[in-house]
């Protein structure tokens, strides 16, 4: 078993003559990258799509371990991210906006406040990663 906590190796490979790459990490399944046409074929994600989802696994995550912690019950739990790029080069995002829904019983909009402040200052690594060179928005429902 590879230890994933303190180094990460990945690798990418070409697959055309345009820029559609496999991703590979040992031990998972190959995902596709690619951008958009004419550089690309969009035959997979692109590299900022990625950096979405790595921000919304992230947060969500150590959202969810510390709402468990809290002994809560979530029935369903979703994050929604979109990110506005900059219009000069590089063209990075300016303001990302993470949208989560969750559904529980027990779980206070005070809970969640809690414990999106203990993911941003201390818990998630890409979110600490990111701060200071785009502006993150959290908002969040609750439902039944």
């Amino acid at each position: 078993m590879t230890d994933k906590s303190n180094k990460l190796t990945t690798s990418i490979n070409l697959l055309n003559d345009k820029l559609h790459f496999e991703g590979n990490v040992i031990g998972n399944e190959p995902i596709s990258i690619d951008y958009v046409p004419p550089l690309g074929d969009n035959l997979g994600y692109t590299s900022l799509e990625l950096l979405l989802l790595s921000l919304s696994s992230c947060v969500g995550s150590s959202v969810l371990i510390f709402l468990r912690k809290m002994r809560k019950k979530i029935s369903d739990f979703s994050i929604n991210a979109t990110g506005i790029r900059k219009t000069e080069h590089p063209t990075g995002f300016k303001t990302i906006t993470l949208e989560l829904s969750i559904k529980s019983m027990d779980v206070t909009s005070d809970d969640v406040e809690k414990v999106i402040k203990l993911s941003e200052e201390t818990y998630c690594p890409v979110w600490s990663m990111l701060k200071g060179n785009v502006e993150i928005i959290i908002k969040h429902s609750i439902s039944e």
